[in-house]
């Protein structure tokens, strides 16, 4: 199971457990000025001392600049998320420790054991997990994963002393209890997940003897960190897996100029917004959940676009996200984590003004990230999609084309009106300027990222009226049949 760490001479343990808790604490320091993020996973038997194991690993640490989290036994609404949600949202920022007290191997094993997901959603699920823990260690962030081992007669041994003390019994739960009794099935899970996950290593603590466990633990982040400090922080390489794609127009041979009289345009879309509100219930009543990306051109037409579409949503079962310059506590972390936190729980519909596409766009353009981090970005996009179709996801991404001269006529028409002359920055007419890379940035993008589950819809704006209509017809369509198809 793993790789098993050596219990050594018993005698010197209570001194180098001690020392290694003040070279961690020296080194939480480093870590702060070189702003490097650290992710612990702890996980293990029930009754194995997880909790006690992360109480020693802090014991010496500054509290403010390290936290704990069980993920794993979070509260109900976690299950109306995709199932890394409770991990991706808690990931430290630079410079930071973030503890997880079981994570996501505890999670896919029981589910699975349970037979609450299938053999394939098993393996989708291990997928994912690889694809996140690469999408960390690429992203910089130290990750070190701990089981903590005891065998059946010792797990019995303690479950029945905690159930023993009325001080204690509370902790054994129907779970822990099921475990015991499935103990041979869940070691072969656990070790047919450590080998399936094998992106960074797993290490095997011997929980039988707690102080040899805390100070194998301790060796192990220890010198994770110090490799860290020592070396440039790690940046992945770029890399292509094969996504089905759709093949995707040049930007400059779209035909622009489609158009909608004003009467065919009010009763469009009179009609198609009753759709989508009728739909919408429809939406929250089979708990689908609605993504919806804008991505467009300054000046295109996204805000008055997505106020028709959401005129005729319930309030209560949608968010609009405005997604501008990145905030610190953004900036500090893996650029995907500030839209797992924005996520729509299932039934509800989050549309995105401007999205993740930043990195491989303006992020790029403006040197915001390296090469290697907006090259690899294309991957990274994919697998996050991906991800999100596979929970059962509507998917949908609108980038909003205009031509050159008509962007030029609404800057100037914003210039000259005082009532909306916010709307254009000094910003604004700089990108102008950069139009041709733009647009080379922008075909390579719906080149690379136009997946069969989650393709790009470019939506044909120089008339507005015609570009709202067709976003609406692609919606309720989406939704129709996400609808007939969730039973």
């Amino acid at each position: 199971m793993g790789k098993k760490e050596k219990n050594g001479d018993q005698n010197s343990v209570r001194d180098e457990v001690k020392a290694l808790k003040e070279t961690l604490a020296g080194q939480q320091m480093e870590l702060r000025t070189k702003g490097l993020p650290v992710i612990v996973l702890v996980e293990g038997w029930a009754a194995a001392g997880k909790g006690s194991l992360i109480g020693d690993l802090i014991s010496e640490l500054d509290p403010r600049f390290y936290n704990v989290v069980s993920p794993a036994v979070g509260p109900e609404k976690a299950d109306r998320y995709p199932f890394l949600w409770p991990y991706a949202k808690e990931i430290p920022e630079n410079g930071q420790i973030m503890f997880y007290d079981s994570g996501w191997m505890e999670s896919v094993v029981r589910r699975y054991l349970r037979r609450e997901i299938t053999a394939g959603q098993y393996r989708e699920r291990v997928r994912s997990v690889k694809e996140f823990e690469r999408q960390l260690r690429d992203g910089g962030y130290i990750l070190l994963k701990l089981f903590l081992d005891i065998d059946r007669q010792e797990q019995e041994k303690r479950l029945r002393a905690l159930r023993a003390d009325y001080a204690t019994e509370w902790r054994v739960t129907e779970d822990d209890l099921w475990q015991q009794r499935e103990f041979k099935r869940f070691r072969e899970a656990y070790e047919e997940f450590m080998e399936a996950t094998g992106v960074l290593p797993w290490h095997v603590l011997e929980g039988d003897n707690k102080r040899v466990a805390v100070r194998d633990a301790l060796r192990l982040l220890t010198e994770a960190i110090r490799d860290g400090l020592e070396k440039e922080r790690y940046v992945g390489e770029p890399f292509e897996e094969e996504f089905p794609l759709v093949k995707m127009p040049r930007l400059r041979d779209v035909d622009l100029s489609p158009a909608l009289e004003d009467a065919e345009y009010e009763t469009e879309l009179k009609k198609l917004q009753k759709r989508l509100g009728e739909l919408h219930n429809v939406v929250y009543r089979k708990r689908i959940p609605v993504v919806i990306c804008y991505e467009g051109w300054d000046a295109a037409g996204k805000g008055g676009n997505i106020r028709r579409l959401a005129r005729t949503l319930d309030p209560r079962g949608f968010d609009v996200i405005p997604i501008a310059s990145p905030e610190p506590h953004e900036l500090h972390r893996q650029y995907l984590w500030r839209f797992w936190t924005q996520l729509p729980r299932t039934g509800h519909i989050a549309i995105f003004d401007r999205t993740w596409y930043g990195r491989v766009m303006v992020e790029r353009l403006e040197g915001f990230c390296t090469e290697k981090d907006w090259l690899r970005a294309y991957n990274e996009i994919n697998e996050f999609e991906r991800q999100l179709t596979e929970w059962g996801a509507v998917v949908l991404k609108f980038w909003i084309q205009i031509d050159q001269d008509t962007q030029l006529e609404r800057f100037n028409a914003r210039q000259n009106t005082p009532e909306k002359q916010w709307k254009l920055t000094e910003e604004d007419w700089r990108n102008r300027e950069k139009w041709p890379q733009y647009e080379e940035a922008i075909d390579e993008m719906l080149e690379k990222t136009s997946t069969v589950s989650a393709p790009w819809h470019i939506i044909e704006s120089n008339d507005k009226k015609y570009a709202r209509i067709k976003t609406l017809r692609l919606t309720v369509a989406a939704l129709e049949k996400a609808c007939e198809e969730k039973i």
